[in-house]
C-alpha cells in the first residue's frame, strides 16, 4: 500500500472511531437533546468507516465506493456546514460536519477533497 494511501486510510479510520464513538455516547445518553446532530454525527461515522474500508482495497468497485463515500462525505460537510451556520436552531449540539468540521481542526471539510483528489490519481486497479 504507498504512503498516501496508507495517510488516508489512517486519517478516515481515525474519525470513523472518534465520531462513531462521540455519536454513540451522545445518542445514548442524550439523544432527546439534539437528535438531528446526533443522528448525522451518526451518519458520518457510518460514511468514514465505508470510505476507510473502500480506500484500503483495490479494484474498479473498492474505487467506485470510495469516490460515492468521498462524495457523499464532501456533500453533508458542506451542506450540514452551511445549515449549522445559518439555521443553528436545527443543532443545538455539534455534529462532527457543524461548521464545516471546525470543532475538528477543518479535517472533515479538507479530508474528503484530499480522498477525491487522491482517487482521481490513483484509478482504480485491476
Amino acid at each position: 500500500m504507498s504512503a498516501g494511501r496508507q495517510v488516508l486510510v489512517a486519517v478516515y479510520a481515525v474519525f470513523a472511531v472518534a465520531a462513531g464513538a462521540r455519536s454513540t455516547v451522545q445518542a445514548l445518553t442524550r439523544f432527546e437533546e439534539a437528535r438531528l446532530a446526533y443522528s448525522l454525527s451518526l451518519a458520518a461515522a457510518v460514511v468514514y468507516v465505508v470510505a476507510t474500508l473502500a480506500l484500503r482495497r483495490t479494484g474498479s468497485t473498492a474505487h467506485t465506493v470510495a469516490v460515492l463515500a468521498c462524495s457523499f462525505e464532501l456533500l453533508g460537510v458542506l451542506s450540514v456546514g452551511t445549515l449549522s451556520l445559518v439555521r443553528s436552531d436545527l443543532f443545538p449540539d455539534q455534529t462532527v460536519w457543524s461548521s464545516y468540521g471546525l470543532g475538528y481542526g477543518l479535517v472533515p471539510l479538507v479530508l474528503p477533497v484530499a480522498g477525491l483528489l487522491w482517487l482521481r490519481r490513483h484509478g482504480p486497479a485491476g
